[in-house]
């Protein structure tokens, strides 16, 4: 339920991304609201997710405390659906008398809304805020754009290394501690099944690929703010590059098949039982209890270069984030307080599985739920993110590490070449 609303919100923020990178970026008064009203009503955006009535029965019960609480103010929850998203949100930055006090947002959207003006500064109220202090640090990096702070995390994402614990058994496979191993693990599982992936694995995963890029001590780019400079074509980010693509080909997943797949094709396969292997996100859990594989797999971070490395994973999820427009802007802060605040992520994972930013909540998570233990291990092994820029969603959306990949895996280009051609492109995105 999860990957598929993130998904889409990923979609949806593309549209706007390629409307900010041709020069259609929402045109904002600049100004925040005159007005602090004490009372009233706020209008909060919160994402529609495949079955909603989890998520609006948790909300339901921090919108009741937050009117219980401020006696004359009231709260208006719309979920917009995300494939409309970027529309809406477009629309709210340009009029600020139909905009929401309050959205729930993608956490790759942040500098993007910062730059348009739309996101209010709450760097004061976050940082005396208690329960801030126990925040992700990667998970507060994303709603940090140049040391001020735009939001407050609602969740994050970590993916994960699932095997089928029968093939492995089968096969007298030892579980992998390294990336050398996993790759070894997949070639033989192919060799002795060749009905199935060694590892399902997708020249469009962007993030099913970067840990392997992280590992090999790689970076997307280097820089801060305004002044990011590609790093996909270093050394070592070429090491990790060739280690995830040479996974591709008929000793594990055919380029022919595979170089297409994106991550909901490489979770699909495994759960329907057509790999040994995939790495799949903490949200895929229940794809996989609903799958063929069900009471067949089980997961382990996904291992580093060197025995007992973890590799860094990327850390998705979304944020709430108060809109620089709000009349209410008092309100609205508590209001974002009270829906990312740690009783509400406590009841959102027991709802819907939506793993907490908080350290002390996850251990607490990790305990209800045996699963998610090796995601939080990812997370405390120190999770990675996207350069913080909005240059970021129009690398995204012009899809330049899924076409460098693609590239590679189909023979079009070498490692170098390719991931020299993808530098170029990023660095022009930065300059703009």
């Amino acid at each position: 339920m999860q990957l598929s609303a993130r998904t889409a919100a990923r979609a949806a923020a593309l549209v706007l991304a390629v409307a900010t990178a041709a020069g259609c970026a929402p045109s904002t008064s600049g100004g925040g609201a005159k007005e602090d009203a004490k009372t009233g009503t706020l209008r909060v955006w919160l994402f529609q997710e495949v079955n909603n009535k989890p998520k609006e029965a948790v909300v339901g019960k921090a919108v009741a405390d937050f009117e219980a609480a401020h006696q004359g103010a009231d709260v208006k929850v719309d979920y917009i659906p995300v494939d409309t998203r970027a529309q809406r949100i477009k629309a709210a930055f340009n009029d600020p008398k139909s905009a929401p006090d309050v959205i729930e947002y993608g956490n790759t959207d942040t500098a993007g809304y910062v730059q348009d003006g739309g996101l209010a500064d709450v760097s004061q109220e976050f940082g005396a805020w208690k329960e801030a202090k126990d925040t992700d640090p990667t998970a507060r990096q994303s709603v940090t754009v140049d040391g001020k702070i735009y939001g407050a995390p609602l969740f994050v994402g970590v993916r994960a290394l699932y095997y089928r614990t029968d093939v492995f058994k089968e096969l007298g496979i030892a579980v992998p501690t390294t990336q050398d191993e996993v790759a070894a693990a997949a070639r033989k599982i192919r060799a002795e099944r060749p009905e199935l992936y060694g590892i399902a694995v997708g020249g469009a995963y962007t993030y099913g690929a970067l840990p392997f890029l992280w590992a090999h001590g790689g970076e997307l780019a280097t820089g801060q703010g305004k002044d990011f400079t590609a790093a996909v074509n270093s050394e070592k980010s070429q090491a990790g590059i060739k280690a995830y693509t040479d996974l591709f080909g008929d000793a594990n997943c055919p380029a022919a098949k595979c170089a297409e797949m994106g991550g909901n094709d490489t979770v699909a396969a495994f759960a329907a039982g057509k790999a040994g292997m995939a790495i799949g996100g903490d949200f895929s859990h229940q794809a996989m209890e609903d799958g063929k594989v069900k009471g067949k797999y089980a997961v382990v971070p996904l291992p580093g270069t060197t025995k007992g490395s973890i590799a860094p994973a990327f850390a998705g999820g979304n944020n709430i984030g108060v809109l620089k427009s709000s009349s209410h802007r008092t309100l609205a802060v508590d209001l974002m307080k009270r829906l990312a605040g740690k009783d509400t992520q406590r009841r959102l994972f027991d709802a819907m599985g939506f793993l907490p930013t908080y350290a002390d909540v996850r251990a607490e998570a990790a305990k209800k739920q045996p699963f998610v233990k090796p995601f939080v291990r990812t997370l405390e092994a120190g999770a990675k993110f996207v350069p913080v820029t909005p240059a970021w969603a129009a690398i995204d959306a012009s899809l330049v590490l899924p076409t460098m990949y693609q590239e590679i895996v189909s023979g079009r280009k070498n490692v170098a070449t390719a991931s020299g051609d993808a530098a170029k492109k990023m660095d022009e995105a930065f300059k703009k």
